[in-house]
């Protein structure tokens, strides 16, 4: 694994969608099937490094320790069912992400919908859930306990 934490300007970019490559994504092998070697890569989430955001409290973007407010950022669907895969991040750093995904029209990070279909919330705290062999999507979820705000990401 690389060295975290980073500030959002330092953060390794996709070489193919030339977007930044945030802190949970990271150069390993995630959720969905990836050959073993492949590089780094925006389009999945790691989810060692989902589940260590979420024990460790830290930052989903930039590695480092969250404080108050916390940021999701997901699907509609997601903020539907009050569960997100992304982990938590900075409020600074969720909206510089989306910033420069602005123009990515596929879905990345573990999403099913791109992200100008995706929506911001802010909260001040989250429970961590573990996928159970019954669940048919074995990603782990944060679900926050109430919000904040809400916001389309632009």
């Amino acid at each position: 694994m690389d060295a975290a934490p980073r500030v959002f300007a330092d953060l390794p970019s996709d070489p193919e969608l030339s977007v930044p490559v945030p802190f949970a994504a990271g150069p390993d092998v995630g959720y969905a099937d990836r050959p073993e070697g492949a590089g780094l890569s925006a389009r999945h989430l790691d989810k060692r490094r989902v589940t260590q955001c979420a024990l460790s409290r830290i930052c989903g973007v930039c590695g480092s320790s969250l404080g108050r407010p916390l940021a999701f950022f997901g699907s509609q669907r997601e903020l539907d069912r009050m569960a997100f895969h992304f982990p938590a991040s900075h409020l600074e750093c969720a909206q510089a992400l989306l910033a420069a995904y602005a123009d990515v029209d596929e879905p990345v990070l573990g999403q099913d919908t791109a992200p100008a279909d995706w929506v911001l919330v802010t909260t001040a705290s989250f429970e961590f859930v573990r996928a159970n062999k019954e669940d048919l999507d074995r990603r782990p979820i944060f679900q926050p306990n109430s919000l904040l705000t809400t916001a389309p990401p632009g």
